[in-house]
């Protein structure tokens, strides 16, 4: 077979390919939206992977990260105080001394109907929380379970939950990071497993809570 007849034969059968579907858009389970780029052989599947289509306006890669501080909500630390910013999907922490400050990336609610904005406040904490889905997630999905207990790998709100004054509503770990920095939660914050660690060594109940 001739070299010229040879590549025309793969170029033939890459049209095939694509044509046949082969390439055919990924879209990403929890946010709906389209994937592009490719996971590195032998990594987690979603690295390598984005969600901003390279051919779009590139005004669309400008970051939504903003800077807030404290007293934009509160007229004094108290204990402390935490603010979830919802657009940056981050999550800072104040140490009542002003001496400790984190900010952490976190998953937020997948919608807006499920998004609560507000002032509350952490009033308890809890290693290892158990996960009761509310009675909305199982008329959504009525095969959760009634009850999955603390520690299970199953249980998605992770080693350690803050727990705010609005019922089911938390600051939780997850052990599936690929929910950090997306819509991925029924209303709850979640943030890496290390992180929360962190934060829950940190805040005291009391802490104010600013959500927007």
């Amino acid at each position: 077979m001739g070299r010229r007849r040879f590549l025309y034969g793969v170029a033939g059968a890459g049209v095939g390919l694509a044509a046949s579907g082969a390439f055919a858009q990924q879209i990403d389970p929890s946010t709906g939206l389209p994937v592009y780029g490719t996971a590195e052989a032998g990594r987690a599947p979603d690295v390598g992977t984005f969600q901003i289509d390279p051919n779009a306006d590139t005004r669309r890669n400008i970051s939504s990260f903003r800077s807030r501080h404290w007293s934009e909500f509160f007229p004094e630390l108290g204990v402390g105080v935490i603010l979830a910013d919802v657009n940056s999907k981050a999550l800072h922490y104040w140490s009542g001394d002003q001496a400790v400050y984190r900010l952490f990336p976190c998953s937020i609610p997948v919608s807006e109907e499920l998004t609560k904005r507000g002032k509350t406040e952490v009033v308890r904490k809890a290693e290892k929380p158990s996960w009761t889905p509310t009675a909305d997630m199982r008329r959504r999905n009525p095969d959760l379970p009634l009850r999955v207990e603390g520690g299970s790998p199953d249980n998605p709100l992770g080693p350690f939950g803050l727990y705010l004054s609005w019922p089911a509503y938390l600051i939780h770990g997850t052990h599936d990071t690929r929910k950090i920095g997306r819509r991925s939660s029924s209303g709850c914050y979640g943030l890496y497993n290390e992180h929360i660690t962190q934060l829950y060594g940190l805040a005291e109940v009391g802490t104010k809570v600013a959500i927007f």
